[in-house]
Formats: C-alpha cells, structure tokens, sequence
C-alpha cells in the first residue's frame, strides 16, 4: 500500500465509525496494519491532522479518550450531540469504542 493509499484507507474506515462510537488512533492503526504494513498510531495521527477534516475527525480520540487541548471543545460539544458516552470531558473508551465489523 502507497503513503497515498493509507491516507485514503485512514480516511475511509474513520469515515465509517458510528455515530456516538469511537477509535483511538491506535485501533485504526492496528485495524489497518495488516493490509498496510504498517502500525502506527502516531501516523494516524499526523493523517487526521492534515486531511481528517472531511471525516467525522471527533471520533478518533487518544488511548485515553481525550482529544489535544486546541479541538477538545469542539471534539466535546459533537460528542454530546452524538450522544457519545462522555465522562470527565474524555470519551468513556470502555462504552464507545467501536472496530469495523462491528454493528452499528
């Protein structure tokens, strides 16, 4: 898979996590490694930073559920609007967390 091609794979399954559910930049990773080749959470990172902005980008969220500082508002106010289980303004990862194949 092309640096291209993840970017779009990345896209692509963000694109299709449920409403009110969510992956960690890991999950997404890792749901991907096998077909990609590669397994970086950080990468992810980077990807949805410079071309998530199409994508529902507030359903990827840290290990911990959180989001950095400068989109955590915004994160958290689509989150409520979902309503995506929320506790102490991170996502409850252990309620919303979401793997492709899953039902929606």
């Amino acid at each position: 898979m092309t640096p291209d091609e993840y970017v779009e794979a990345v896209l692509e399954l963000v694109d299709r996590i449920p409403p009110g559910r969510v992956m960690s930049y890991g999950a997404v990773a890792d749901a991907l490694a096998e077909r990609s080749g590669r397994a970086s959470a950080r990468l992810v990172g980077s990807i949805m930073a410079r071309h998530g902005g199409g994508v529902p980008w507030h359903r990827v969220v840290n290990a911990a559920g959180g989001m950095p500082p400068r989109i955590a508002a915004q994160a958290r106010a689509r989150w409520l609007a979902e309503s995506t289980p929320v506790r102490h303004d991170r996502v409850d990862m252990r309620a919303a967390s979401w793997w492709p194949g899953e039902g929606m």
